[in-house]
């Protein structure tokens, strides 16, 4: 137990700093604060379904009921794990406002 207690807490920060990182860049890039944040629900999807990406545009019914079941089987630390990592890209979506508030230009 105690183990598994320690992959969770490593794999939240992993998250964080991982989308933390990748939002920080897309924002800096694209000057677009929020995107990342915005986009992280697609990519969070992208990580659970077992539904290739073009079904939900050719067999909608069957791949969203199939993304409705994945989602609600869930276990409590894959959703305190993706958590940290939309938590990672909100916190970039602040650092780059304060850093942009307090004059750095980044590219």
């Amino acid at each position: 137990m105690e183990f598994m207690l320690v992959q969770m807490i490593l794999s939240v920060v992993i998250f964080f700093v991982m989308f933390f990182g990748i939002a920080f860049l897309l924002n800096m890039l694209l000057r677009m604060t929020w995107f990342m944040a915005i986009l992280y629900p697609i990519v969070v999807v992208l990580i659970i379904d077992e539904v290739r990406f073009f079904d939900y545009f050719t067999k909608p019914g069957s791949a969203f009921s199939a993304l409705g079941e994945k989602i609600v089987s869930l276990h409590a630390a894959d959703i305190i794990i993706l958590a940290g990592g939309l938590v990672g890209t909100i916190a970039a979506g602040f650092v780059i406002k304060f850093l942009r508030k307090n004059g750095y230009q980044m590219f």
